[in-house]
């Protein structure tokens, strides 16, 4: 199979250096990609912004099979492009993306599925959100409703941290909607499962390291490190994947808007039991460079089986083998 990586950070050298392992593996291509997956594949000076560049240059390479990395190109549609041109994806559609690229969104489809999440309100302008956070007398967590880079989030520790994180949420691009969500506490997890539209296949769970400053003091960042796997119990591991993760596959499917593509879990473990943070519609980065050294089989045969809708979920345990 001739495959195309869209993408250029080390989340992509990951995805090349086990994609390039695979018995099925023919051309790989990565584009732009970095000096490391110039060792592993032919890298090509084609932007993971240049959507139509990137759609005739797949054709023109006769790619079986594209892997988009970043979380900008999926909100685009940019699988939406490769699928109209009969090229098979490993990436969701636009329509399934915002369960990332909006935090409504993903928070809508999680109250229809009864996913347990945090309690949050939305505001499309600051003023309202600054009124509601003044009134309430207490600290929220604040989100920008679109993609930030894994920036558009402030952990704020009273009224006025929260009043000053609308301000500077609802300056950016990013920020033209709020969501003001009820702080929650505990430790923090990612679990990451590969999605035909309708199964799932979990990977080992993961967590970063998102904080600034000695002992957590700073704001988020994009994510600094991680390691996996996280030893978070057999049994809490399922009850993520199958009371917070399948049941908004589920109901992105019934909308008509299946998933198909990397499914990120963001989940907080309070006191009360597993609660999502945030979804993410790709592989996470760094999760994936810590990830998928852990996986033994063919990744490629279950990114192509995703991409088809005919993944069996029979083939993994939860040291990250998969069917051949």
């Amino acid at each position: 199979m001739n495959v195309l990586i869209v993408g250029s950070g080390g989340r992509e050298h990951a995805l090349a250096r086990k994609l390039a392992q695979s018995p099925r593996i023919g051309k790989l291509l990565i584009a732009p990609g970095n000096p490391g997956t110039a060792l592993l594949g032919q890298n090509v000076p084609v932007g993971a912004d240049d959507y139509a560049l990137l759609v005739h240059m797949a054709r023109a390479e006769q790619v079986d099979l594209a892997v988009i990395g970043p979380e900008a190109p999926l909100a685009a549609g940019l699988a939406d492009s490769f699928a109209a041109a009969g090229i098979a994806t490993f990436g969701p559609s636009a329509a399934a993306a915002q369960i990332e690229s909006s935090k409504i969104f993903a928070k809508q489809i999680m109250r229809q599925a009864g996913v347990p999440t945090a309690d949050a309100h939305a505001f499309d302008d600051t003023r309202a959100a600054i009124e509601f956070a003044r009134s309430s007398g207490q600290p929220w967590v604040v989100k920008a409703d679109g993609l930030a880079a894994g920036k558009g989030v402030v952990v704020a520790g009273s009224v006025e941290a929260t009043v000053a994180a609308i301000e500077l949420l609802g300056a950016t691009s990013a920020g033209s909607r709020l969501l003001l969500e009820q702080p929650l506490a505990g430790d923090e997890v990612s679990v990451l499962a590969l999605c035909d539209g309708e199964r799932l296949l979990p990977l080992p769970p993961a967590r970063d390291h998102k904080r600034l400053l000695e002992g957590d003091r700073g704001p988020n960042t994009g994510g600094m490190g991680a390691y996996a796997p996280s030893d978070i119990g057999a049994e809490l591991f399922d009850q993520i994947v199958s009371d917070l993760m399948l049941p908004v596959v589920r109901e992105l499917a019934a909308a008509g808007t299946p998933f198909r593509g990397a499914l990120y879990a963001g989940v907080m473990l309070t006191p009360h039991g597993p609660r999502v943070l945030e979804f993410n519609a790709r592989f996470g980065d760094p999760e994936t460079q810590v990830i998928l050294p852990l996986l033994d089989g063919d990744l490629l045969a279950a990114l192509s089986a995703c991409a088809a809708g005919r993944l069996d979920g029979r083939g993994r345990t939860r040291a990250g083998r998969f069917a051949g």
